[in-house]
């Protein structure tokens, strides 16, 4: 693997201030941007996406380093931050728009999703069955500016501070290992 080249992944995991304030501090993670991917609607809104009617689900673009994170980290990371046995929901928000969801870009990945949720189902982890779906990846619409860096934005905002801080300190404390150093 080049240590420079870029790839591309793209999940969904309920809510995308929460997953893009997670992503954003991984080693080799050179890009997080929260949008939306999945649905029949060119260029839709938040709003639009928010009725549930659009077939969308928030989404969060990663571009990574392979050399320094592999996309197995980054799926690691994904299943162990969200709920995966939740149809159309994460915790309150509640929505296909919310479901959990790899959007794949190469076999590879796709090979290496199906996998994970194998080695995951065989742990027995979850007592429910895993309902992430597998969906090829498609145009990726970025979520208007007000979205973006939202928790750096708004630390103040109730649902920073009821929803996504206490998630990305839970994801800290798991993942030390693999935080960028500031």
């Amino acid at each position: 693997m080049q240590e420079n080249k870029r790839e591309k992944a793209v999940f969904g995991g309920g809510c995308f201030w929460c997953t893009e304030a997670i992503f954003k501090n991984l080693k080799g993670v050179e890009k997080v941007l929260p949008g939306y991917m999945g649905g029949f609607l060119p260029n839709p809104t938040y709003e639009e996406v928010s009725r549930s009617n659009t077939g969308h689900a928030e989404v969060i673009y990663i571009e990574y380093n392979p050399g320094e994170i592999s996309y197995e980290k980054l799926l690691e990371v994904f299943f162990a931050t969200h709920d995966p046995t939740q149809l159309h929901r994460q915790g309150n928000d509640i929505g296909s728009q919310y479901r959990s969801a790899v959007f794949w870009n190469t076999p590879e990945q796709l090979h290496q999703a199906v996998n994970y949720i194998l080695q995951l189902e065989q742990t027995g982890i979850y007592d429910k069955p895993i309902v992430t779906s597998l969906e090829r990846m498609t145009t990726f619409y970025p979520a208007e500016d007000f979205h973006q860096n939202y928790l750096e934005r708004n630390p103040d905002n109730p649902y920073c501070r009821a929803v996504i801080l206490p998630k990305v300190k839970k994801f800290e404390s798991r993942f030390e290992n693999l935080l960028k150093k500031n």
